[in-house]
């Protein structure tokens, strides 16, 4: 049915014709990608997953909308660009997105977004837990054998809030009132947890109390795997690290320097920083020492590596500890260490790529809700990146280029009596490597 809109006005003429324009093109998308998306949520089985894990109070025989099609909803709308809640009101007689929930263009409109609302605000307490089980499944689930060792990257996140949400609070630091949640990635990427929680710097306790529900979870799928935890100075904590050593988990953190660690290291930048004076042009000096110390509060001594680095600013002295005792000290920071920025990146594509801070609710659980419905719409770009070519662009494109590329396409849907025709644009730039992309979603592991 063709909707009677009227002219969009003040559009100025080509060549002497009037432009004349209007919101009338009937079942025409501009979400053509979903169909790419459509395919990757239904390998992963991400929202089935999530949905059983949620018990629907609702009466079976007047359920429209089941738990698994309303969050398949919601993760396709944020991983399209529709963070708000909100759009789902315009957005559910899309043709794609109905489309992409395998219901039929001319079929009964999608969810709203009061139904959206009442989703997030379902889960109590263990239904939670289960959720964040569930995604543990999911990552578990995207390897086609199970590891023989694992990096975990930890880090937190603040999150401003403008209004009176449950744990909000006040930190010094951001100079507002927010968040502060713990997430995790895998070092290739993968999403693995995230946990809402006081806009604070958690402390040992805390974080001990997660790592052993994170390392206890991984474990049941994979009893044997070797875990490394990566992670900033904060985290080394003495609780932390004598529960990993007791539980077989590595660890390399970074170390806040404080005068005890700095007289290791006095000798070395002055040595650096001679060096660098007597030949400047050769830029920047680098040198590497270890030794072992221990703070007040540990239980024995570790291992430290310090970087100092001499340059035309003067030196910069930084430290790790690790219980690794294999390994160079250059190799340990350089390229371990070091590789934990990549978490930073990844979490910066969750948040403004897919709104993941969009934690606006007032309850604690449906705001954490929220976030494991963001790292959903994660795992949806994540997979479709992940199955474009070695070496190529698309292979680390950002989430957001990578949406305007691929998902951001015109459509018009046709609907026939035995099959559905998609006409997508002639003129779409990436038409080669949608092809590829489609072609290439078996190998996406499941």
């Amino acid at each position: 049915m063709v909707d009677a809109t009227p002219f969009l006005p003040g559009l100025s003429p080509v060549q002497g014709k009037a432009v004349v324009a209007g919101f009338d093109g009937g079942r025409l998308s501009s979400e053509g990608g979903l169909l790419a998306l459509r395919e990757i949520e239904h390998r992963l089985g991400l929202a089935d997953r999530l949905a059983g894990c949620l018990k629907d109070p609702r009466m079976p025989e007047r359920v429209l909308h089941r738990l698994a099609e309303i969050i398949r909803f919601r993760m396709l709308m944020i991983a399209a660009g529709y963070e708000d809640g909100n759009d789902a009101d315009a957005l559910r007689g899309d043709a794609m997105f109905k489309l992409a929930l395998d219901r039929l263009p001319s079929g009964e409109d999608l969810c709203s977004q009061s139904t959206i609302s009442r989703l997030e605000n379902l889960p109590d307490r263990r239904a939670l837990l289960r959720l964040g089980r569930a995604l543990v499944e999911q990552y578990c689930g995207a390897f086609r054998t199970v590891p023989k060792r694992i990096v975990l990257d930890l880090d937190d996140t603040f999150d401003r809030v403008h209004g009176g949400q449950q744990l909000r609070l006040f930190n010094a630091y951001y100079d507002d009132y927010g968040f502060q949640p713990i997430v995790v990635f895998d070092g290739d990427g993968r999403f693995v947890t995230a946990l809402l929680r006081p806009g604070k710097r958690p402390s040992g306790t805390e974080i001990r109390a997660f790592v052993r529900r994170l390392v206890g979870a991984i474990r049941a799928h994979w009893p044997k795997v070797e875990i490394l935890l990566r992670a900033d100075s904060h985290y080394a904590a003495p609780e932390v690290l004598d529960w990993c050593r007791a539980n077989r988990v590595d660890w390399i953190f970074g170390l806040a320097p404080n005068a005890a660690l700095l007289r290791h290291v006095t000798a070395l930048e002055k040595s650096a920083a001679g060096r660098f004076k007597a030949a400047p042009s050769r830029g920047k000096l680098r040198r590497f020492m270890q030794f072992y110390d221990a703070a007040g509060s540990w239980s024995r001594v570790e291992r430290i590596i310090a970087r100092v680095e001499a340059g035309p600013a003067g030196s910069d002295t930084r430290f790790i500890v690790t219980n690794l005792q294999a390994g160079r000290a250059k190799h340990l920071y350089e390229r371990v260490y070091c590789a934990r920025g990549q978490a930073e990146n990844h979490i910066k594509a969750w948040k403004n790529h897919l709104a993941a801070d969009r934690t606006s609710c007032h309850t604690a659980g449906a705001n954490q809700f929220r976030l494991f419905l963001h790292a959903g719409a994660y795992w949806l770009l994540w997979s479709m990146r992940r199955v474009m070519p070695k070496r190529s662009a698309w292979r680390v494109m950002q989430f957001d280029t990578l949406r305007l590329r691929l998902i951001k396409i015109a459509a018009r849907v046709v609907e026939l009596k035995t099959q559905l025709k998609i006409h997508l644009p002639s003129s779409a730039p990436d038409q080669a490597i949608f092809a590829i992309l489609l072609n290439r979603l078996p190998r996406l592991v499941t």
